[in-house]
């Protein structure tokens, strides 16, 4: 008797971990960690240096709850077009290990918790705009422009852009024209980031109906897509250094890194292929974390 139990432990133990594996498959965490990239230096321009370390811990506690239960609800809606695509058939719900019913109990408390962590540790206005990501992500991108229109990421893409408001407005309590800029920079960087994305998995997408551009349009619309939302997103974050008094720094990295994006969206042109779709991609993830990162070294150099 003892012997069975003692082999009944680590099988339990297994499916403990393994569930819990699974609730965090359904918040997304690279995606989360993404948008904590975009947060957190955008807080040290708000400050103009270095800010509150336990400020930030609370603002990327509270954004992570947000992300999470916006992530987790987006799976929900999506279950039955992730069983459809290779890329999303292992995700929980959809093979099922979690019900919808608990998946969005999780959601809605994640959101509820991230609201009040929030207006406790910042202020209300953080706390309702990370709220209000989520619902727009809900029920604008994932409900409505999702399976409807190819425009569905250019619209839906405002969801990842508000991150940035939220930090902003936790260390200032208030909104200025600076992290508007930034939170169209986000805005315009999301398409070429997606489709580049989308290019590669077309067939998943057109096999669940999901109108995403690159399956409505041709690969050489798509590219030129890309590029202009590419000269619009260089622009922006030229803009944002005399709006934000940045300094050398930040231009200096803004305009080198926008290059190279300009540089990566011509070459998609020129020869339109899955694996130079794929290269955008990576580096449209380096750019962004890039460039935040540099805003962030250019206010801690220009304080000092």
């Amino acid at each position: 008797m003892v012997h069975t139990a003692l082999k009944l432990i680590p099988k339990t133990t297994s499916v403990s971990l393994s569930k819990l594996r699974a609730y965090i498959v359904l918040t997304k965490p690279r995606i989360i960690e993404l948008l904590l990239v975009t947060t957190v230096p955008t807080m040290f321009v708000a400050a103009g240096g270095v800010p509150s370390i336990w400020l930030m811990v609370a603002t990327v506690i509270g954004g992570t709850l947000a992300a999470a239960g916006a992530n987790t609800f987006n799976m929900v809606i999506d279950r039955d077009i992730d069983r459809l695509m290779e890329r999303t058939k292992n995700r929980p719900l959809a093979t099922g290990e979690i019900s919808a019913k608990a998946a969005i109990i999780f959601a809605s408390l994640l959101e509820v918790g991230a609201f009040f962590w929030l207006w406790g540790f910042t202020n209300l206005l953080a706390a309702g705009l990370a709220v209000s990501a989520t619902a727009f992500y809900i029920f604008i991108y994932s409900l409505w422009l999702k399976r409807t229109s190819e425009q569905n990421i250019v619209i839906g893409g405002a969801a990842g852009a508000v991150p940035v408001l939220v930090g902003w407005a936790a260390v200032t309590g208030s909104l200025s024209w600076a992290p508007v800029i930034l939170f169209a920079i986000i805005f315009v960087w999301t398409p070429p980031h997606f489709w580049a994305l989308a290019i590669r998995y077309r067939e998943d997408y057109a096999a669940a109906s999901v109108p995403m551009m690159p399956v409505v349009r041709t690969f050489k619309w798509v590219s030129f897509q890309i590029l202009i939302y590419t000269f619009l997103l260089v622009a922006l974050s030229i803009v944002f250094a005399p709006v934000a008094n940045m300094g050398i720094v930040y231009i200096s990295a803004a305009v080198a890194l926008g290059a190279v994006f300009i540089y990566m969206a011509i070459a998609l042109i020129k020869r339109a292929t899955a694996k130079k779709a794929m290269a955008l991609f990576q580096y449209s993830i380096t750019y962004v974390a890039v460039l935040f990162m540099v805003m962030a070294i250019d206010q801690v150099v220009v304080g000092t």
